[in-house]
């Protein structure tokens, strides 16, 4: 195909001292490169003097300083030329949005017309083109595509990264089957400028070629798909025996892995457990990087037959990706055993075809929808899966998601039936030998069929198994979203211009049902603020009370103590749910007179139809909950082991009141779960505290099972891997000139790293350190990264792998269970000992009622949870045999405390003990 054979396009870059025009800001650098007949043909580059200083932060980015355009000509003398460079061409950018008005208002504040040419964006194009890249970020694009981009944030190269981008975005959506491109074509009028004349053009074209369509692809109605390979029965039973002398293994091993005793030795121990019959549960602690995946993998592997399953669970989907794709194939390269794995997750996580179907043909959607459906309609050309997973999005906020994510059913009768991703995945985990799943979807799903009979459970990074469980049991009743979509509601039926009332009201039937509903609507408002009345009047009975930053007022309770027995509040809840139902039942007889309105005239009809429609969806979603909450109050023995929170939006307002519980004592659901597996493994690198298992044995409701054991050995000596550092001449962590210090640590010592995790516990003094060092002059070849200001934790981690150096500031999640394998980490800081805030209202309670039973919580809780979560921040670091690097603690409690000495113990290596002069030396040395 020889699409845009005949078009000049001018791919253009604009550097500016900021990004508001019309705030004294100006361009600093032209940067164009033309193509011709797809190929780059000339480029421009223009320094331009602003008349201004360029802010410390442009300098920062660009590497353009003010030196650099003092002597330079000004715009009023590039402008004719720029003029004449982009004359008949087509304005081409990575954000057009920015770069187009940008030049323009240059040109016309110096007296020149403004730019009329056809404009595209190159950051759309690259988001549907490729639509499972992680980042769309030129300098990211260029680097994953392979794109020679050498001087990124200067404009005549991005000018040129850009160009070579779009020819290859061109290329690609040449290669797709006519019935997508045709689908896109319709989609992309709603597209940035004048962008969708990219993809009308090469469908036109490529209609002209009347191109078949590829054997590898199937058309189901409109959509194109990837054809999927059949699921066959997998009836054959695996006879391979398992290697039991090390001389066995050894053979086994030659070429393929390195043999290593340490890691040898813990595949003989699982192994004769699992063989050992009135063994229940397995303990083993394995330093990180000694292969402990593999070795579970290969111990349990020769126990698998057609009706016996081993099933994997880890903390997180990561790592779920990470076994099926790295470890498995691995395993099966090595043993040469044919064994079938697969990923196991929620229905929401595949593509419902049908939902995504009838999304392309409703109201216009808006610019993020839009652009997610033509990126779906490209990635399924791709997909074996249909797992949006693969579309590597950092949030499924998008209203498009309620539509498209599988609700888990078996789609019979369906057009795409056949095809239907979660249904194809449901046969392969069938016909599985093992699956991989996540501590969440296991601990919902425990009982599910999947799983076969009586199968083998690991559980990977098991120090986090509980804290995953019962997060997976907490949820909320959000009475003043209720009271909300109650009020929506109303509006939609009554007060709307397009309101029921409006459109209908002369109906007589209508105007019978409205005047029969609005009184019920208003009544069961009044029962929600009864019961948010009788949450706030157990005031003096919470635990603790707190005020966050947002004002918000958590007070926390005991079950018992919140819902005593016979309290008035369950029995107004019976009356919620009845009132509840009622509303929906008549909300629905509206929907359904108004579905079989014979005028179809009324535009408006469909509008009022969707919104009536959800708010249904809002009320089934509120008597669901409501059934769970009361279920839960009604079981006594259980309250006990629950915490529940009210929490105000306005302390002052009882009406401000929602309510969410939480489990504190997990051991009844955990037996639940083990009760259904035999043979469990429970595995991690930081399973002990002070020497012991004790913790984690009751932490994971083991007492009664009396489980096996072990503690591996590194395969390699860690002292040659790992250097631990401690500044012992600190302020106290609390005191203020703490932070200017770590700033300066960060401002001046890092000049030898390029991947730097700063591990702290407080969210506000995260973004007070990141305000003050993201626009340091020191750090401006570092991408600064930091939780709750840089987007979700899950952008952050890709920003960090991609990013050539960065520096994370983080807390919570970041001290553990998060790998980066991609690009490893140089130094880990931590700037203070990982104690639990005592403030956080579950840890109040979980406190209380270890208090309440003769515990003493410091040494049985606070410690052993500080000490794993230490463990596992200095576990950021050495993650395999190839990683190396320095592990900084800043919090001089080490050496002045007693409890110091419990952490310093638990440190694998000898920690050099230093003064803050001496630390620049220490962290600039360590790579020489």
């Amino acid at each position: 195909m020889k699409s845009f054979a005949n078009t000049v396009f001018a791919v253009v870059d604009l550097e500016t001292t900021g990004t508001q025009r019309e705030d004294n800001n100006h361009i600093i650098q032209f940067g164009c490169a033309i193509i011709k007949n797809l190929k780059v043909v000339k480029t421009y580059s223009f320094l331009i003097n602003p008349h201004r200083e360029i802010p410390i932060a442009v300098q920062n980015l660009t590497h353009i300083h003010d030196k650099d355009v003092a002597h330079q000509k000004d715009f009023s003398y590039y402008a004719p030329q720029i003029i004449k460079i982009l004359k008949d061409t087509v304005f081409v950018a990575h954000n057009v949005n920015f770069d187009l008005p940008f030049l323009n208002y240059e040109l016309v504040e110096h007296g020149y017309e403004p730019l009329t040419n056809r404009a595209i964006d190159t950051v759309e194009l690259a988001k549907i083109a490729f639509p499972t890249e992680p980042s769309y970020k030129l300098s990211d694009l260029t680097a994953q595509l392979q794109i020679e981009h050498l001087n990124p944030h200067k404009a005549d190269s991005d000018a040129y990264g850009t160009a070579v981008l779009l020819i290859k975005i061109i290329r690609r959506l040449e290669k797709l089957p006519q019935a997508t491109l045709n689908t896109l074509s319709s989609l992309a009028h709603g597209l940035i400028r004048d962008t969708s004349w990219i993809f009308t053009t090469i469908a036109d074209d490529a209609r002209k070629e009347k191109r078949p369509l590829p054997a590898k692809y199937q058309q189901v109605r409109q959509i194109i798909l990837r054809k999927q390979k059949s699921v066959a029965n997998n009836e054959q039973e695996h006879s391979a025996t398992f290697p039991q002398s090390d001389q066995a293994k050894r053979k086994l091993f030659k070429k393929k892995i390195n043999y290593r005793q340490p890691q040898v030795d813990l595949i003989n121990q699982i192994e004769q457990f699992i063989n050992i019959s009135d063994q229940k549960a397995l303990l083993v602690e394995a330093p990180n990087g000694t292969g402990k995946t593999f070795s579970y993998l290969f111990a349990y592997s020769y126990q698998l037959y057609t009706s016996r399953k081993l099933v994997i669970a880890t903390p997180t989907k990561v790592l779920q990706r990470q076994i099926i794709n790295k470890e498995i194939p691995q395993l099966l390269n090595v043993t040469n055993l044919d064994l079938k794995a697969e990923e196991v997750k929620a229905s929401n996580h595949y593509l419902d075809l049908d939902g995504f179907y009838q999304s392309l043909y409703q109201d216009t959607p808006n610019k993020l929808t839009l652009v997610l459906q033509m990126r779906i309609l490209v990635w399924l050309t791709e997909t074996n899966t249909g797992d949006l997973d693969e579309l590597q999005l950092t949030n499924y906020r998008a209203p498009l998601f309620a539509q498209i994510a599988h609700p888990g059913d078996a789609r019979v009768g369906s057009s795409f039936a056949k095809v239907d991703f979660w249904n194809l995945a449901r046969q392969r985990q069938e016909q599985a030998d093992i699956l991989v799943t996540n501590h969440a979807f296991l601990a919902n799903h425990y009982n599910d069929t999947i799983w076969g009979q009586n199968p083998y459970l690991v559980i990977d990074e098991a120090h986090r198994f509980v804290d995953n469980v019962i997060s997976s049991r907490n949820d909320s009743f959000q009475f003043e979203s209720l009271w909300g979509a109650l009020t929506h509601l109303r509006n939609l039926l009554f007060y709307a211009d397009d309101s029921v009332f409006n459109q209908y009201g002369n109906d007589v039937q209508f105007n019978f049902l409205l005047e029969k509903l609005d009184p019920q609507i208003l009544d069961l408002i009044k029962v929600i603020n009864h019961l948010q009345h009788l949450l706030c009047s157990k005031k003096k009975k919470a635990v603790s009370q707190s005020v966050l930053a947002n004002g918000n007022l958590l007070l926390s309770f005991k079950g018992t103590d919140l819902f005593p027995k016979n309290n008035q509040f369950l029995v107004k809840l019976a009356e919620l749910q009845r009132k509840l139902e009622n509303v929906r039942q008549q909300t629905n007889q509206i929907l359904f007179k108004l579905y079989n309105e014979t005028d179809s005239s009324n535009i408006d009809r469909d509008a009022i139809l969707s919104d009536i429609s959800a708010q249904i969806d809002q009320l089934d979603y509120y008597i669901t909950k409501s059934y769970q909450l009361s279920d839960l109050l009604r079981k006594r023995t259980y309250l006990d082991l629950e915490g529940f929170i009210v929490s105000l939006t306005n302390p002052q307002d009882p009406l401000s009141a929602n309510l969410s519980w939480l489990m504190l004592d997990a051991t009844p659901e955990l037996r639940k779960i083990y009760d259904r597996f035999d043979h469990i493994l429970f595995v991690s690198a930081t399973l002990t505290s002070e020497n012991g298992f004790d913790f984690i044995v009751k932490q994971l409701g083991l007492t009664d099972l009396t489980p096996q054991e072990y503690v591996g050995t590194s395969t390699f000596k860690l002292a040659d891997h790992l250097e631990v550092l401690s500044v012992n001449d600190l302020p106290d962590v609390n005191e203020p000139t703490f932070a200017k210090i770590l700033i300066q640590i960060l401002e001046h010592d890092l000049q030898t790293k390029n991947h730097v995790l700063v591990l702290m516990t407080n969210l506000e003094l995260i973004k007070n350190v990141y305000s003050a060092i993201i626009n340091s002059p020191h750090l401006r070849d570092f991408e600064i990264l930091a939780q709750g200001v840089s987007g979700s934790n899950n952008r952050i981690i890709k920003r960090f792998a991609i990013a050539k150096r960065a520096i994370i500031l983080g807390a919570d999640s970041f001290w553990e269970g998060i790998d980066f394998h991609e690009c490893g980490v140089d130094l880990v800081i931590a700037t203070k000992l990982p104690f639990e805030s005592p403030d956080l209202p579950e840890v109040k309670l979980r406190q209380k009622q270890l208090v309440d039973s003769g515990v003493d919580v410091f040494h049985s809780d606070t410690m052993p949870r500080a000490i794993i979560r230490f463990k596992q921040g200095m576990g950021r670091l050495i993650r395999g045999e190839q990683d190396r690097g320095q592990f900084l603690i800043l919090d001089s409690r080490l050496w002045t405390k007693d409890y110091g000495q419990v952490f310093l113990a638990a440190i694998p290596v000898k920690v050099k003990k230093i003064n803050l002069n001496e630390l620049e030396e220490k962290l600039d040395n360590y790579d020489k």
